[in-house]
């Protein structure tokens, strides 16, 4: 099985793929899209070269922010053996062709072929057995630092919701991540106290019913961590709450990215009106 370090072929399909069509990727829109004052472009890549762009933008914010070790070939680059069997969608400026924001999404027919999930690499999911032919994982999201106002977010957001949609797709899950090095109140706070503190307030008010939850394969060691400091989750995390996400369970801790990662899941149904009118006009 081929891995991205060392494919030869020089684009991916811009056709929807075949091999099913309830999960055939929609075509990319024509026309940048134009929010407030900024015009960006909205587009599934279609060549590897487009690949490549967000793959760079991902090392520049995993390692050159988060300080994360990324063992990869191709230097700059954020490269993984699930990338050659996912989808990436880019927002673009519309003016400088600048890969602002990325998404990468892998669908059940790809999860398949694969043989896995990102998400399984961490966590035991043997209880999402039954929803996988309707589950999509999204992953490997990030924004360049100078565009993280909102308006990448909300474009990149709409994009999926539409795709989910459109393929008749009604579950997204993927892995939330938490620095180990967070923001409290108190400053600066390390060792995954703030992780853990997270956690006691998610697992309170944001938990998925027992029969949707999952254990982490390298647990953060959350019961010897102070659990009461005053921290917020990152904004991501905030922001999936408000669509209705869930909380899957306890966080795993990826030594090589330096994060505490919580398993979410959001139902398409589980919107709220106001962001099923503003994503889907419905």
């Amino acid at each position: 099985m081929p891995t991205p370090d060392t494919l030869s072929k020089p684009h991916l399909p811009c056709q929807p793929r075949r091999e099913s069509t309830r999960h055939n990727l929609l075509p990319p829109p024509k026309n940048p899209t134009r929010l407030g004052t900024e015009s960006i472009r909205v587009a599934w890549a279609c060549h590897q070269d487009e690949v490549r762009a967000a793959q760079q933008l991902r090392f520049a914010v995993f390692s050159g922010e988060m300080g994360a070790r990324l063992h990869t070939r191709l230097a700059g680059h954020d490269i993984d053996i699930f990338d050659d069997f996912c989808e990436h969608l880019l927002v673009r400026d519309g003016h400088t062709n600048q890969v602002l924001g990325t998404y990468r999404v892998l669908t059940p027919v790809q999860a398949r072929r694969i043989g896995s999930t990102y998400s399984e690499t961490e966590f035991d999911l043997t209880r999402l057995r039954d929803l996988r032919e309707d589950m999509v994982e999204v992953g490997r999201s990030c924004v360049h630092p100078d565009h993280r106002q909102g308006k990448v977010i909300m474009a990149l957001w709409a994009a999926l919701a539409a795709f989910m949609v459109d393929n008749r797709l009604g579950i997204m899950i993927g892995c939330a991540s938490i620095p180990m090095q967070h923001h409290a109140a108190t400053g600066l706070v390390g060792g995954g106290h703030a992780a853990a503190s997270i956690w006691k307030q998610l697992h309170e008010r944001h938990l998925a019913s027992i029969a949707h939850q999952v254990r982490p394969r390298l647990p953060l060691p959350v019961d010897d961590l102070d659990g009461n400091l005053a921290v917020q989750p990152p904004a991501w995390i905030r922001a999936y709450l408000r669509l209705g996400a869930k909380v899957l369970g306890p966080p795993a801790w990826d030594p090589d990215f330096n994060t505490a990662n919580l398993p979410m899941m959001l139902r398409i149904a589980d919107l709220p009106a106001r962001y099923r009118n503003y994503f889907l006009g419905t």
